[in-house]
């Protein structure tokens, strides 16, 4: 690429100088053709070969030094660019992995959260169940003591019966039965 700046660069200097030549060459003719004469002499070759080499040291100390740094500025460009694209695709990379292993992670949270609720229900059976049995032993014992204080009651009633019996046919006959 630098290459081919110079050549472009010399081969318009070259372009410029022969139309140059070529404009001094048919100003004199013309200048001739009416009275006038104005003949190139060596101060003409002196200026272009003064304008060729005033080119060329532009071109070695303002030229290329600016073309260097215009290159350097592109390298250093072109390598934030890519940097850039690079650290992009790597942000898009880690927020879709970020975000499957968000979902991965409410997956099984949510999966984690069922098991536990079957197993606090499973040992909320268990519990009910124990309980319930429990219950069931205290109430049979519950009805065993009430039978028994039943009997109690009815034996000791029936025994009463028999004094209250007496001393009401007593009070109703007024004697002695």
């Amino acid at each position: 690429m630098r290459g081919s700046g110079f050549t472009l660069n010399y081969f318009s200097i070259f372009k410029s100088v022969t139309i140059q030549v070529i404009f001094l060459i048919s100003c004199a003719a013309t200048a001739a053709a009416e009275g006038i004469a104005v003949i190139p002499d060596q101060s003409t070759v002196i200026q272009i070969v003064n304008f060729v080499l005033l080119i060329w040291v532009l071109n070695v100390i303002v030229y290329k030094p600016i073309r260097g740094i215009l290159i350097r500025r592109k390298e250093k460009i072109d390598g934030l660019e890519k940097s850039i694209e690079t650290k992009e695709n790597s942000a898009i990379e880690k927020d879709k992995a970020y975000g499957a292993g968000l979902k991965d992670a409410r997956s099984n949270g949510l999966k984690e959260k069922e098991s536990l609720l079957n197993a606090a229900a499973a040992e909320e059976q268990e519990i009910i169940g124990k309980i319930n049995e429990k219950a069931q032993e205290n109430l049979k014992e519950i009805r065993e003591k009430i039978r028994k204080e039943t009997e109690e009651v009815r034996t000791a009633l029936q025994q009463e019966v028999d004094t209250f019996a007496e001393a009401i046919g007593q009070k109703i006959l007024g004697r002695e039965v």
